[in-house]
């Protein structure tokens, strides 16, 4: 039975930050039900050589800190993916920062990568690390950093070993010049650098997780240009028949308040959730075509049914993530997702979800 309707009321009462504390603290407690787990081959999918349950994730933002991974995996969700994380901890921007668009079901954000650091993660998932399922670490940059890259190295050396996969977060909106990261030459210093850092790792014996990069919605088509060629590996020395990374994370929040009516579609910050979904599926329609397909594709940004799911999937991803639609829903929307998915998929003929990549694209 999910019980979230019933706690719902109460839950909004709290403001949005406290409200998310209050759910991270009864996740680590247990006190959240666990909804019936969907088992259906359908979902069963293999990308960048790693073998998920089923395609829908939960985004990062949720468990900046790593706390709830494996509550989070019981709520039916295929992966989580924790961060983003920074070498250094950080309180993060102002208070408030983090608001409910109601009437669009929607959140604006400008939390500022506030985390307890990349020690404290690595500490807190090598104490889970038998207990399987697939976690995705994705990787920030301290405010006070001047050298970009060194932050992404410095966090992937640590995480590797307990990472499925990892993601490079240059597209947040809330930490100053983040963004600027996703032109062409930091983009080429960044990647090049985490791979190498990678390449050593893997030298060594030791596992060496697939590498993954987020982008914004709010991109030219020439930076979209730009970025698919970076991520094909344009200028970075790639041998033949390898990519600059091995997937791609589209998109995070973005800056456009358009068709918005709460009244706090003025609050600075990204902006996630329901209108979000047109632009960030168009963006990642752009850019499998731009990748001719070559590249596995994550598609986040307003999916709250296993419709909006299924149109991702359609439109070129391999798997999808969601986040806001749990401030409505209640943790238990990702076995729901996966649930409504599976019907989608079997409706229309396919036998697994991978068939169904990229066919409106």
């Amino acid at each position: 039975m999910d019980l979230y309707p019933l706690i719902k009321p109460v839950v909004m009462r709290f403001d949005p930050e406290t409200g998310h504390r209050f759910a991270i603290a009864a996740l680590r407690c247990g006190l959240v039900p666990r909804p019936p787990q969907v088992r259906e081959t359908v979902l069963e999918t293999r990308v960048f050589g790693v073998d998920f349950p089923n395609p829908v994730g939960l985004a990062a933002g949720f468990d900046k800190d790593a706390e709830v991974v494996d509550a989070m995996l019981g709520q039916g969700f295929g992966y989580v993916e924790v961060g983003s994380v920074t070498p250094r901890p950080q309180p993060g921007n102002d208070k408030p920062r983090l608001f409910r668009l109601v009437e669009d079901r929607a959140v604006i954000n400008r939390m500022g990568f506030n985390n307890k650091g990349v020690p404290a993660m690595a500490e807190r998932l090598a104490r889970r690390k038998a207990k399987g399922g697939v976690v995705g670490v994705n990787l920030g940059k301290n405010k006070d950093t001047e050298r970009a890259v060194d932050d992404y190295v410095i966090g992937a050396r640590a995480l590797a070993p307990y990472a499925d996969y990892l993601a490079v977060n240059v597209s947040s909106p809330n930490t100053p010049g983040l963004r600027a990261l996703q032109s062409r030459a930091p983009l080429v210093e960044i990647l090049g650098g985490v791979r190498e850092a990678l390449v050593e790792i893997k030298a060594k014996g030791e596992r060496c997780p697939p590498l993954l990069l987020k982008i914004a919605p709010d991109l030219t088509d020439a930076d979209l240009a730009d970025i698919a060629a970076v991520a094909l590996g344009a200028d970075l020395g790639v041998a033949d028949g390898e990519t600059g990374v091995d997937g791609l994370i589209v998109t995070n929040t973005t800056w456009s308040r358009e068709g918005l009516k709460s009244p706090h579609k003025s609050q600075q910050g990204g902006m996630s959730g329901a209108p979000l979904f047109k632009s960030s599926t168009e963006v990642l329609r752009k850019i499998y075509r731009l990748t001719e397909g070559r590249l596995p594709l994550v598609g986040v940004g307003g999916i709250s049914t296993g419709r909006d799911a299924y149109l991702k999937i359609r439109a070129g991803a391999s798997l999808v993530q969601l986040y806001s639609a749990m401030v409505y829903d209640g943790p238990g929307v990702g076995a729901r997702v996966a649930a409504e998915l599976a019907e989608c998929l079997k409706a229309d003929g396919f036998v697994h979800v991978a068939e169904a990549v990229g066919v409106d694209a």
